[in-house]
């Protein structure tokens, strides 16, 4: 019952095809940080396969490929494959948002020298993995005359870095008494950006200096962060990882790995029996909530735009095309870590090495939230994966009272679909920087790929 590690069975050709793949998704994850940055950099990848916009379609037929992009966040590649819409579709769904540190509305402040950024984290984090990190920030800036400035900073080696300072082990003996939930405050994640006071400035000229600084470079003023969306995450490149270079660390594999392996999964496969669907979707992190979370009208919306461009539409045809749909819900899985061993039940349990990761059910205590996949449905998955030599292997997240977590499956299965989790173990899962699996990370792509062409 236990899956086999994949390294053993690589032939020569396979090594390279893993190292080659891992070579491409961390040059494509160190520029897709923020969700905007993903859905651009896809649609950039998108056109020159040769998708093209919905609007440029006034009739689908087999074989067309269209990009649907919602509010900068969200994006759908869609193949159109032989059979019409209301007999179902396959869907890939990843979610491409990751635990973070956003500021507030009104964030930049002076306090004793320094000028500071106020935040609001973002998602589940350990708060004290975001101190003493190099940072960057990422996002928009949208000012009332409509003009939207891209923000940038500390990503390029010749740009400062930013960060949360920590007490020193020093003057530590109070603060090491709490408790790890508390050793570090929410309200202390304040980001460092600078400390020269302009000499005219009486008080708070730390701040104006920053103020100015945005002014001369960004052209906009302190009033413009109350429409801007800016997002503070780790200033790092993704890297490999061991002597071995087996792994990958970056920030965002949760669940930006699954995003790309779904991604190119969908690019490379040609034609499809089915029409098929790579749809990445924000704010699962707190909830899927919102226009740009699962939850939202838009996927459903876009399924009726593709039948009634295939076809006279009607909301029956709708309702059946959800119910003969097969979706896997790419995302993690909690990575078995020989150093906390103990939250496991090892039979249970996702490791590296042995490729893309079956939940079965997701959720916590009880399988509360969870999304508790059709046993005849993982069947005929186990049998197209056999059958194409594809490495995988099922696992829980941790031990049953242990706690747990959840994903976008059970959202989708709302509308009598077919759908299981399918994803990469990651290690420090929520952490600045998290690490997964080349290996894994491959034989999650070829999974996608069978999934769209042979299910």
């Amino acid at each position: 019952m236990y899956s086999k590690n994949v390294w053993k069975d690589y032939k020569e050709e396979d090594l390279k095809n893993v190292m080659s793949f891992a070579e491409d998704y961390k040059k494509f994850l160190s520029k897709a940080k923020t969700e905007r940055e993903f859905v651009s950099l896809a649609k950039e990848v998108a056109i020159a396969k040769g998708y093209k916009e919905l609007s440029f379609y006034k009739h689908l037929k087999e074989g067309d490929k269209v990009y649907v992009i919602n509010k900068h966040k969200n994006i759908a590649l869609i193949t159109i494959g032989k059979k019409p819409i209301e007999e179902g579709v396959r869907v890939l769904g990843a979610h491409i948002d990751s635990p973070r540190l956003d500021l507030k509305q009104n964030p930049l402040y002076e306090k004793d020298g320094f000028a500071l950024l106020d935040t609001h984290y973002y998602g589940g984090i350990k708060k004290y993995q975001w101190v003493t990190i190099p940072l960057s920030l990422h996002g928009v800036v949208c000012k009332k005359d409509g003009q939207t400035i891209d923000i940038c900073i500390g990503e390029d080696e010749n740009d400062p870095i930013f960060g949360i300072s920590d007490l020193l082990v020093h003057l530590s003996q109070d603060q090491l008494q709490k408790t790890a939930a508390k050793v570090v405050e929410g309200e202390n994640l304040d980001v460092t950006v600078g400390s020269i006071p302009l000499k005219e400035c009486e008080a708070n000229g730390a701040k104006q200096n920053i103020l100015n600084i945005l002014k001369e470079k960004y052209n906009f003023e302190e009033e413009d962060f109350l429409s801007a969306e800016i997002e503070v995450v780790p200033a790092m490149k993704a890297r490999d990882y061991g002597l071995d270079k087996s792994m990958v660390a970056g920030y965002g594999h949760d669940d930006k790995v699954c995003a790309y392996a779904s991604m190119r999964a969908l690019l490379d496969v040609e034609t499809c029996e089915y029409t098929s669907i790579t749809v990445l979707v924000d704010k699962e992190e707190v909830g899927s909530i919102g226009a740009t979370g699962a939850q939202s009208m838009w996927f459903e919306n876009i399924i009726a735009e593709l039948i009634n461009l295939q076809t006279e539409y009607n909301d029956l045809k709708l309702r059946h095309a959800f119910e003969n749909t097969l979706m896997l819900s790419s995302d993690v899985s909690a990575a078995f870590d020989p150093l906390y061993a103990q939250v496991n039940d090892p039979k249970n349990a996702a490791y590296f090495g042995r490729g893309i990761t079956f939940n079965k059910y997701t959720g916590s205590r009880g399988k509360s939230g969870c999304n508790d996949a059709m046993p005849e449905y993982f069947a005929k998955i186990r049998n197209v994966l056999d059958n194409n030599n594809v490495y995988y292997q099922t696992a829980e997240l941790g031990k049953v009272d242990q706690g747990g977590g959840g994903t976008i499956a059970y959202i989708l299965g709302n509308y009598n679909m077919n759908v299981i989790d399918a994803g990469l173990a990651v290690l420090n899962m929520h952490a600045p920087m998290e690490i997964v699996s080349k290996a894994d990370l491959y034989e999650a792509y070829k999974a996608y790929k069978v999934f769209l062409s042979d299910l």
